[in-house]
């Protein structure tokens, strides 16, 4: 039988980006949902762009693919058009982000109707209450991944990837840097700016401690065309997720923008405005619409790529060693569509099965991500250091 694969809040450039990539990759029928009906079918023209985009699609799949998916139009907060459209599909994907807004109440809904589910969430608090279903998930018996996409997502599995190497872990540092707008829409910057909002916890040296967004800068090597680029701490979940999944002594997880003029801008908001104003929605609005306007004209010159390292630090045989991985992507959005569109594709074939909530790194074998990887084209970089 045809699956039924669900994308909630799919009409941007993310869900746009998966449902290409599940188009290519599976047989499943797809139906794409937006708060409000959408008579010039805009969502089609982002599908559209999407696969046009994609480098394993050819220019002239691209509109066949644009006319395969449905576009269905769904509030969240309809509770019963929500119930009724999960319990006509297979698998849903959760991408009506910011999840800095958002409860649990898609995935207790899978959970109740018994299907299997995926999120692109990205914040701690939304991360946790997935997390805490656990237990009523395996007793459903399905499947909920959370965090998917790139970062997290891909870079969890690099971490995954690279600790299977090493006979010891003790420190995992991640970092992540995206060009411009990264090809997405202006719901990705308000994350930004949301994650900008409150001190933060991060594992370092076997103990929580406190750290301020947007504060730590440290260079970083990328590959070509990024090179060295200044990274910054920023609250993500793999920074905690990470920490129950590999005993390491220090989870360390840091983000920066190109062009550099970017991170001067947006560590000055952190750090220099009043939090009052940083945590006002309506201030978060204005600031999320300037910097779409900003990245509009600069993503010409820095391009929407992204570049992720992950340095794993351990022992080998005996010896302290350094486990390098790196990852780098022409089109953010493209990059995101491959690593939750991989792990759909994967449960969607019956690969992937392990009832319950789990992050990426707790759920994907390292077999079945390189195989997927490998299908999509993507390369990661990986090297040993002597330490």
């Amino acid at each position: 039988m045809i699956k039924q694969v669900l994308i909630l809040g799919g009409r941007g450039r993310i869900g746009s980006s998966i449902a290409t990539d599940l188009l290519q990759h599976t047989q499943a029928e797809i139906t794409v949902t937006g708060r409000t009906p959408d008579p010039k079918q805009s969502w089609k023209t982002k599908l559209n762009h999407a696969a046009e985009l994609n480098e394993t699609i050819q220019t002239s799949q691209a509109s066949t693919l644009s006319e395969t998916a449905k576009f269905l139009p769904l509030n969240l907060d309809d509770h019963s058009s929500l119930t009724r459209a999960i319990a006509a599909s297979d698998l849903v994907i959760h991408c009506a982000g910011p999840f800095r807004y958002r409860d649990g109440r898609v995935l207790k809904t899978c959970i109740e109707q018994g299907k299997n589910y995926i999120d692109v969430s990205d914040d701690r608090r939304f991360t946790q209450t997935a997390l805490a279903m656990n237990d009523a998930a395996k007793a459903a018996g399905i499947t909920a991944i959370v965090n998917s996409g790139v970062f997290p997502g891909i870079s969890n599995s690099m971490v995954r990837q690279a600790v299977e190497q090493l006979d010891e872990v003790e420190k995992i540092h991640l970092s992540y840097v995206v060009a411009g707008s990264g090809g997405a829409g202006v719901t990705v910057l308000r994350t930004t700016f949301l994650g900008l909002q409150h001190p933060f916890e991060v594992w370092l040296n076997g103990q929580w401690k406190t750290v301020k967004p947007y504060t730590g800068r440290e260079p970083i090597e990328f590959p070509a065309p990024f090179g060295r680029v200044g990274v910054y701490w920023f609250d993500m979940p793999e920074a905690f997720t990470l920490v129950d999944a590999f005993p390491a002594k220090s989870v360390i997880v840091k983000f920066g923008s190109a062009p550099d003029f970017y991170n001067h801008l947006t560590s000055m908001v952190a750090n220099w405005f009043p939090a009052k104003l940083v945590q006002n929605p309506t201030f978060v609005e204005v600031l999320s619409n300037i910097s779409h306007k900003m990245t509009a004209v600069t993503d010409g010159a820095s391009g929407i790529g992204v570049a992720m390292r992950s340095d794993v630090f351990g022992q080998k045989a005996g010896q302290p060693a350094q486990y390098i991985s790196s990852f780098i992507h022409e089109h953010t959005a493209t990059a995101v569509g491959y690593g939750t569109g991989s792990l759909a594709e994967l449960i969607l074939d019956e690969k992937l099965s392990k009832p319950g909530v789990w992050a990426v790194e707790q759920a994907l074998p390292t077999h079945l991500f390189e195989q997927a990887m490998q299908s999509r084209g993507v390369v990661i970089q990986q090297n040993w250091h002597e330490t």
